[in-house]
């Protein structure tokens, strides 16, 4: 039924076609079973192994919209052993036409397949190019891939950190469940183009929804977010939708280096990001450093109101990764901002172990406090700026590296083992501006499974930035202990907050 429908807008005729008209198909979707879009493979294509499929490739001379020499081209990844295809289609002035697959768009290497036999079996995915880097060559923009998957590059990025549609039941629940884009149109675009329009329609056991995609490449590649969720009539109820999710990697980093029971590893630190930044409705900015910690970890900061949260990667000097490979420094931070009020709710952290760089640990989202009932829709619509050097930063003052441990001490190693020190480096115009002799407080606070036994606030002999240092006594060591700490101006009855606020979890 759903694939009819599709059909039927495939082969409409020439007509304004937008958003609208998707979330008329995600609507109708949802009044509706779920029906998996997933088909069976053919069986030489479902027995590849992992360099078998990776030996798929498209050819580049055949992408769309390259013989017109149009501002922007579309690759195709191949339908992969387990089958999750989408269908895609091109919006022209003339209407709307389906993309068929055609084996001779893609080079199998050293596989030895029989292609044509095979029918059409859409596409796993795709990835879109522009003259990003230099007018001459189209670099890879953006890509599609997976479930609800998609990841953008600005100017001299790396791939790093990836978005997706939504996030349903990640933390306590039974089992998370994976939305994905089962079908793309791509709006044809002019000569001149300085975006490129991407619509999407997702489907799950409990949710539709229809997307617009705006994408904009630049320093900052920005890709706006518009979206009509539809919760299917019948369905269980969800207990948690993340909107605008966030997923990255965290191995070791300042914060927490790598674990002597780990092989000796040449990098100071390897991470796609190291901290959320949340910026809430009533002023405060935080910042939280991300962890690899042994057992999965959920914290969330509820607030009335949000103005943007991200997973940044803030760290942008190689000598901090010393990976000539992976380039971890060039990897992007990803900023969201709301458009339009999202009410009351919270951002919600959610990490977990990762025995090395290869898997993803770290998802950040939105949670709304009141959420769509079945049967019910709702519309979202936000933007992601995909940031290198120039990154979102509070206006006044920042962390700039946040270390744990401590140096030479007289004290025991049972009162050590109860006691936990930070280091904490803070920049920004506040501090910059400060003159001789003012009087800089660190104002720190810890839940009640913790006593701060010192925080102070002093200039740096070395660099002449702002450091604090933070040592905490955890009462049970068996539970976590919460802590928020900032830098203030007291001047005499009158005090100015000189910094966001770092927030971390000492974890049992």
């Amino acid at each position: 039924m759903a694939t009819g429908l599709v059909l039927a807008i495939a082969a409409s005729g020439a007509h304004a076609w937008g958003l609208d008209d998707l979330a008329g198909l995600a609507k109708t979707r949802a009044q509706t079973p779920f029906q998996s879009a997933s088909q069976p493979v053919p069986a030489e294509l479902a027995a590849l192994d992992y360099d078998g499929y990776r030996d798929i490739r498209f050819n580049t001379d055949k992408a769309l919209w390259r013989a017109e020499q149009l501002p922007y081209e579309v690759n195709f990844f191949h339908v992969g052993p387990h089958g999750d295809s989408v269908r895609i289609s091109e919006i022209t002035a003339d209407g709307v036409k389906a993309i068929s697959y055609n084996p001779a768009d893609f080079n199998f290497g050293k596989n030895r397949l029989h292609p044509q036999a095979w029918g059409d079996l859409g596409f796993a995915g795709f990835r879109a190019h522009a003259a990003l880097n230099s007018p001459n060559y189209k670099d890879e923009l953006i890509a599609f891939l997976g479930a609800s998957y998609f990841r953008a590059l600005g100017i001299g990025q790396r791939y790093g950190l990836s978005a997706r549609g939504l996030a349903v039941d990640p933390a306590g629940a039974a089992r998370e469940e994976f939305p994905r884009f089962t079908d793309f149109w791509f709006e044809k675009p002019a000569a001149n183009a300085g975006q490129l329009t991407v619509y999407a329609l997702l489907d799950s056991h409990r949710m539709t929804g229809a997307y617009r995609f705006d994408i904009r490449p630049g320093e900052q590649t920005t890709v706006e977010v518009h979206a009509r969720i539809f919760m299917r009539a019948g369905a269980e109820p969800v207990a948690t939708l993340g909107l605008a999710p966030l997923t990255s990697m965290f191995f070791f980093g300042e914060n927490q280096p790598l674990s002597r029971k780990h092989p000796g590893d040449f990098r100071p630190e390897v991470h796609d990001s190291d901290g959320l930044m949340i910026a809430t409705g009533e002023g405060e900015w935080l910042w939280r450093p991300l962890q690899n910690p042994a057992a999965p970890l959920v914290t969330s900061f509820a607030m009335k109101s949000l103005k943007g949260f991200g997973l940044m990667q803030r760290d942008r000097d190689f000598k901090s990764y010393e990976d000539t490979e992976a380039r971890y420094e060039l990897r992007p931070g990803a900023w969201v901002t709301p458009l339009g009020d999202w009410g009351a709710g919270r951002v919600e952290l959610l990490q977990f172990n990762t025995p090395d760089e290869t898997h993803d640990n770290t998802v950040a989202y939105w949670v709304p406090e009141k959420l769509p009932q079945a049967g019910e829709s709702m519309d979202l619509a936000y933007q992601i700026a995909w940031q290198g050097k120039n990154q979102q930063l509070p206006p006044n003052g920042w962390v700039t590296q946040s270390r744990r441990g401590t140096g030479y001490s007289k004290l025991g190693p049972e009162a050590l083992s109860q006691q936990v020190q930070f280091v904490i480096d803070f920049a920004g115009p506040a501090l910059d501006a400060l003159p001789e002799g003012a009087q800089v407080a660190a104002i720190a606070s810890a839940d009640a499974n913790g006593r701060v036994l010192e925080s102070l606030a002093y200039r740096n002999p070395a660099t002449g930035a702002w450091r604090m240092t933070l040592r905490v006594q955890r009462l049970n060591p068996a539970k976590p202990v919460e802590l928020r700490a900032f830098l203030q101006l007291n001047n005499g009855p009158t005090t100015q907050t000189l910094s966001e606020t770092w927030t971390n979890l000492i974890t049992p």
